[in-house]
């Protein structure tokens, strides 16, 4: 894990934090974090924590937090495979993980294709935790979360995007797998402590409830208070959500003249 998700991340206002993200960009679906832990009777610990009594995918769990307002925890054994868990840290990257034969067939046509899928990945190293548990920012449970996973409309993550940049400038690049996307998302995330962005797949939409116009950023909560002064400062300019259609016919100079200088 990064220096950066194995500390500096207490004194943040998660409440001030979500209650800014909705003032700016009116979320629709609850802002979660994500928390690993070494063994899996400190998650078994967190109050008012949610056990599964069935079998599901990461997606799932990630689900039942953003969508049901859930703290769910769970480990290894309650999830349907290696491709879930390898992905969270809880199976380690196996030659049968990697070979893609389990994707053969069904997402890509040739087995050196599944394998290239599957070396492409970014999961979290294997050995060191025993659990993992998703939760609402705002219900204060995991104390910080390593993670943050938001769910937002493209209108409304380019915004949150450019308040990430309004200072300290960086040029973002993520990749994207195709199928298995949360590699691309809490996978990268968790093992690089950087913003991932990533188009949620078919498994996150079919089986983890993600709507068919919404992204979803992973972040280190570290990131986000300099996310909303960004949000704030860009609101202040009036670049703000909803993004007003401006006309395509229109004369465009009234309308750039109220943002830059002639």
């Amino acid at each position: 894990m990064s220096e950066l998700i194995a500390s500096d991340q207490t004194g943040i206002d998660l409440n001030e934090i979500v209650t800014g993200l909705n003032r700016y960009l009116r979320l629709r679906t609850t802002p979660i974090g994500m928390k690993l832990f070494e063994r899996a009777a400190d998650m078994e610990a967190i109050p008012r924590i949610r056990r599964p009594s069935a079998i599901h995918t990461t997606d799932q769990i990630v689900g039942m937090a953003a969508r049901n307002g859930w703290t769910v925890g769970i480990t290894a054994d309650d999830l349907v495979g290696a491709q879930c868990s390898t992905v969270i840290g809880l199976h380690p990257r196996s030659d049968d993980w990697l070979s893609g034969k389990r994707m053969r067939g069904v997402w890509y046509q040739e087995l050196d294709d599944a394998r290239a899928h599957q070396e492409a990945m970014d999961v979290v190293p294997y050995g060191r935790f025993e659990a993992m548990v998703a939760s609402p920012l705002t219900s204060g449970r995991l104390n910080p979360p390593d993670i943050c996973l938001i769910y937002a409309t493209p209108a409304q993550m380019i915004l949150f995007i450019n308040g990430l940049q309004w200072t300290g400038y960086k040029k973002l690049e993520w990749g994207c797998v195709g199928e298995s996307a949360c590699a691309d998302s809490w996978g990268r995330a968790l093992a690089s402590g950087e913003p991932s962005l990533s188009i949620p797949c078919f498994a996150e939409r079919r089986y983890g409830g993600v709507m068919e116009d919404e992204l979803l950023m992973a972040i280190p909560p570290a990131y986000l208070p300099k996310v909303i002064s960004g949000l704030e400062h860009l609101s202040n300019n009036g670049l703000r959500y909803p993004i007003a259609p401006y006309g395509v016919n229109n004369d465009v100079r009234a309308g750039m003249g109220v943002s830059y200088d002639s």
